[in-house]
């Protein structure tokens, strides 16, 4: 019998794309990736786990923030390449840049126009330890 994560497939550099979306509005929060022990460590915890490229380890969302995600359900594309966690985003806030979302910008005439409004200054939120 095999894995459920056997159904996953990992890029070459051992990652998969993980969108977090808001269990109830159904907006897309972020965009991430996962390896093999983010994604176990979510389905085990129920909370968000994602592969950081930038820091070389896992990371914990909302762990510096507090802004943590609890995971209602992991969803498989047909591809097996993709995940989808629908979440609770706990503070409202997804984004680092303060926002719900990080899809905060929308393209118009041309030029990208940020439509969401901060909801908590980056500065209060990521604070020099």
């Amino acid at each position: 019998m095999s894995d459920w994560i056997d159904s996953v497939h990992f890029n070459e550099q051992g990652l998969v794309t993980a969108i977090a979306q808001d269990h109830a509005s159904g907006r897309i929060l972020m965009v991430a990736f996962m390896n093999q022990e983010a994604l176990r460590e979510t389905v085990q915890t129920g909370r968000a786990c994602y592969f950081s490229r930038s820091r070389g380890r896992l990371w914990r969302k909302g762990e510096e923030s507090g802004h943590v995600q609890t995971v209602h359900s992991v969803h498989l594309d047909c591809d097996g390449d993709a995940v989808v966690l629908k979440v609770t985003q706990a503070g409202g806030i997804a984004c680092h840049t303060g926002r719900e979302s990080c899809f905060f910008s929308v393209l118009e005439n041309g030029q990208w126009k940020a439509v969401d409004p901060v909801l908590k200054d980056p500065n209060d939120i990521y604070r020099s330890k």
